[in-house]
Order: C-alpha cells, then structure tokens, then sequence
C-alpha cells in the first residue's frame, strides 16, 4: 500500500520575528519490511538562511532551519510516498510481569532503542499517583506484558474522552488525566506513564493516520494533524509493540511513523527559538491518501 502525505504547518507571529533557529520532525522514517519513504519535498517558506538534514539520537529525521532576518509568517509544507507493509499478525513471546524487570535491568545496550532510555521520568513525564492506581487496576499480574499492554490502553480509551478543545501542547498528563479528556498527546503521555509505573518501559510515537477510513469503517480520532501513539518493550523475546489508546487500537498500515522519542518534546513537529513580541498563532492540516492500494 502506497499513501500520499501532505502537511502545512503555519506559524502566524502578531511583531516579526527574526534569528530564529528550528528543528523540524515532520519527514516519515524508513523502517525496513514496515514503511519506506520515497519520493519527498519538504519545503520551507520564507527560504531559510541556512537549511542542514540530519538525524537525531534516536534516528529521526531533522531538518534544522536558521532565518535572520525579520518575518511575520513561518510556513511548512510536505508532500511524500510512503509505501507501507501489511504487518504480520501478533504473536505474543512476551514474559510474566515479574520477568519483565529481570529482562530490562540485565541490559547493557544503549543504542536508541534500548529499553533503558525509556523508563522515565522527564519533563514531561512525571509519575503520578492516580495515573499509576488506575494502571495498577486495569492490569492483570498473572498475564503476559503484551496482554497488559493491551488491557492497559483499552482501559485507558474508555476511560478517555478525544476532545480536542480541552488540553494545549503544555498541558500535562496528570492534568488531562484528571479532566479524563484530552487529545492523542495526552492518551499518549497517560499510558506511557501508566506502563511506566507498571514496570514496562514504553515511549512515544509521533506520526501520520490514514485520513478517509475503508467503505464502511469508522474515521479515526486525530487524523485531521499529526497523530501521536505509544510504543511499550514487552521483553527480549517480543521487543518493541506499538499500541494506539486513542484509537483503541495495535499498530498497522494507518499508522506512519514519523519519529520515536520518550516524550512529545523529542519528536516534536516543529521546535526552536526566535526573537519575537506579542503573541503567535499556528494552524495544521494533513492529508493522508491511498496511491495505490496494491
């Protein structure tokens, strides 16, 4: 299955602003027998003085942008393939709950994907008691992490409400565990910090949702901007799964990875600094399409 994306980001500032440097997290990485991307424009407007792509420390892609001179308006659009492998099904090779811990602390790797670099906490990921009560009772100490992994984010959606008008990007876990309403970003910080406090490491997934649904299919929440998601470590055996709590669903070809992090922070669409006053408006829009379906 082949998708077309295509994002705009804009960023309105109220007085121009000018020296500004940002780090851009929009492109869809290439995961190998998962997703390939393929052709690609990512443009930015106005031009920049100085444009490097790189990757970041857990391999995304990083466009790092520098502007001088004064600007009233900041403007990114992407278009891009992304051909996309239908994933096999699941099968569960994960351990009990109280082998998971022997599994992670006998671990020497620090690579990216290590499960040590995702057990928190950070600055956005700090453990809360009730986050942890709530984890504590929708899982199920005799079954396995993926089964728990999957209690968990099931729980966690019907406890949910997707609101889009209730939380902003500041807006903290806790917070919008509280109001039990939030956006993909919220359901995305709550269970990792749920499956935190659980023992199970577990990061943070930003990417792209397919935007029409199949004939007779529900649309899934979120897929009008970019979507966030939950990736949790279930053991040497099983690795890495990535589970969707606001979609209530595991991980298939709607979902296109853009980058993976510990928290919204590292994957961030755009992030940066500038010399501005007064305040700053942004819009976002993204379409994910289906080429070929082949």
């Amino acid at each position: 299955m082949i998708y077309n994306i295509r994002l705009s980001i804009t960023h309105h500032y109220d007085q121009p602003a000018a020296h500004g440097r940002q780090l851009i997290r929009v492109l869809p990485k290439t995961i190998p027998g998962r997703q390939q991307l393929n052709t690609h424009l990512l443009e930015v407007s106005p031009l920049p003085n100085r444009r490097v792509e790189g990757l970041d420390f857990f391999g995304n892609s990083v466009l790092t942008c520098t502007h001088s001179a004064p600007h009233e308006d900041l403007g990114i659009s992407l278009t891009c393939h992304v051909a996309m492998t239908p994933p096999l099904p699941l099968t569960d090779l994960s351990p009990s709950m109280a082998s998971l811990r022997a599994d992670w602390q006998k671990a020497r790797d620090l690579s990216p994907s290590s499960p040590l670099h995702f057990l928190g906490p950070t600055a956005r990921l700090i453990s809360d008691p009730d986050i942890a009560s709530f984890a504590k009772a929708a899982s199920d100490p005799t079954a396995s992490v993926t089964e728990n992994v999957i209690r968990l984010g099931e729980a966690l959606h019907a406890a949910m409400t997707f609101d889009n008008a209730a939380t902003t990007v500041d807006t903290d876990a806790s917070e919008a565990f509280r109001m039990r309403r939030g956006v993909c970003q919220d359901f995305a910080h709550i269970m990792i910090l749920g499956l935190q406090s659980l023992g199970i490491p577990a990061g943070y997934v930003s990417g792209y949702l397919r935007t029409l649904p199949p004939e007779g299919a529900e649309k899934l929440e979120g897929a009008d901007a970019m979507h966030a998601w939950v990736k949790a470590w279930c053991g040497v055996a099983q690795g890495w799964i990535e589970y969707d709590p606001t979609n209530r669903t595991l991980i298939g070809t709607d979902h296109i990875v853009v980058g993976y992090g510990r928290d919204y922070s590292d994957v961030a669409p755009v992030r940066g600094r500038l010399r501005s006053s007064g305040g700053q408006s942004s819009t976002q829009a993204v379409d994910v399409a289906i080429v070929n379906a082949a």
